[in-house]
């Protein structure tokens, strides 16, 4: 079986040194849409080194390093074709606000092996600090399609009740032409999101939007629109991808206020509502 869970989950953890510079966080920015209007002083928080906030999910690209999907199966016990894997889902445990830039280092190691029967699902789990201790704690969910029916744990549901009643605020974003283009020099170059032929061979009929520039984009939505701006008070951050965005498509982003928590649903407007993330909830203070 090209994944052994057994080796997967016993593998000591792999340790590593990244690095980031503004430029990098102005180009993650960029990626997700960022600087539209250009001149909008809430846009230049993010556009603007003299002024730079850095939102809390850039901590999946920070480095360069291989972003969860790719971090996960280059660990021992897992040898799959890039073509069968999903990014199923991710979260994020923000310690304390990320510098505009930094040096860390990060303790990776794949923390469950889960049996779906039709696929496998791989949780690699990304500790990064700094000299000055904890930065984040990531979890990347990766589905590995036809690599299920061993009879290993399906672990737990990712699924959860949908939030109740109409939403408390709507949002539509564009998704640029060129988004999955601009995103992927923020390191995530897996050619499903920019070649044809090999989106066709992973079954879409195009290239298709980095889950992670979905998530991106969510997020900022969320703090420009009920955070005031303030990427600070963000402490955590999940979400599961429950369909795939296309470029030039447009995302409603549905939102519900709660008790520290803003829970999120976002749909491909162009598709009928199609899902493209669900499950998603960004904790706050």
């Amino acid at each position: 079986m090209p994944i052994d869970a057994a080796e997967a989950l016993a593998a000591p953890p792999r340790t590593g040194d990244i690095s980031w510079t503004v430029k990098d966080v102005l180009l993650y920015h960029l990626g997700i849409g960022a600087g539209r209007p250009a001149t909008d002083p809430g846009e230049l928080r993010y556009t603007l080194e003299s002024r730079l906030h850095v939102l809390p999910s850039f901590a999946t690209v920070a480095g360069a390093g291989p972003p969860g999907v790719t971090g996960a199966l280059s660990m021992p016990g897992v040898d799959v074709d890039l073509a069968r894997v999903l990014h199923g889902g991710q979260s994020l445990t923000v310690h304390r606000p990320l510098p505009a830039e930094g040096t860390a280092t990060t303790t990776d190691r794949i923390v469950a092996v889960h049996d779906k029967g039709g696929a496998a699902v791989l949780v690699l789990r990304t500790d990064a600090a700094d000299a000055d201790g904890p930065l984040w704690t990531a979890e990347a969910r990766t589905h590995v399609r036809g690599e299920g029916g061993w009879g290993g744990d399906r672990g737990p549901s990712a699924r959860r009740e949908a939030p109740a009643g109409p939403p408390d605020r709507t949002l539509e974003r564009p998704v640029r032409e060129d988004q999955a283009l601009l995103y992927r020099l923020s390191g995530d170059f897996n050619p499903l999101h920019a070649d044809p032929g090999f989106a066709a061979l992973a079954g879409f009929e195009r290239p298709v939007l980095h889950g992670l520039c979905t998530y991106g984009m969510t997020l900022k939505a969320v703090v420009d629109t009920e955070l005031g701006g303030d990427v600070t008070r963000v402490r955590a951050y999940s979400a599961r991808f429950a369909g795939v965005a296309h470029p030039g498509e447009t995302l409603r982003i549905r939102m519900w206020r709660g008790d520290g928590a803003v829970r999120v649903v976002v749909s491909a407007v162009e598709r009928e509502d199609a899902p493209v993330l669900a499950d998603t909830t960004v904790e706050h203070r």
